[in-house]
């Protein structure tokens, strides 16, 4: 049996650090595992996570509502897909997505159900 281990890094970037965070891993070879986003009060924390021959690295930015980020779906194709769900679900502003639905991915009776302005869903502010 081969015994393979797995290597974890976090790598914390500013906004305006991410297309060129995101282009290194691609140009390195990594492949997108997921996107994910969460809020914490009124902050959203979001990760970017990559795999290349079992070295995982999450880049990590927190930003506030008013803060647009750039889409990296020109980068990674599958993207679109990740950020669209987070411009409907948290109401972040994601710009020039490939393949935009502009609000429209889901069909919700509460639009972004877990913005910083939504208390409907999700909880308190907090």
């Amino acid at each position: 049996m081969i015994k393979v281990k797995e290597q974890n890094k976090r790598i914390d970037i500013e906004a305006e650090e991410l297309l060129k965070n995101v282009e290194g891993m691609k140009e390195n070879g990594f492949r997108l595992v997921q996107i994910s986003c969460t809020r914490l009060g009124e902050v959203f924390e979001l990760n970017y996570s990559f795999d290349k021959d079992y070295n995982f690295i999450n880049i990590k930015l927190n930003i506030t509502a008013e803060v647009e980020i750039p889409s990296i779906s020109f980068i990674y194709q599958p993207a679109f897909l990740y950020e669209n769900e987070i411009h409907d679900l948290f109401g972040i502003k994601i710009n020039n997505i490939s393949i935009d639905y502009d609000g429209g991915l889901y069909r919700m009776s509460v639009k972004t159900p877990f913005g910083c302005n939504n208390t409907e869903i999700g909880g308190s502010k907090a």
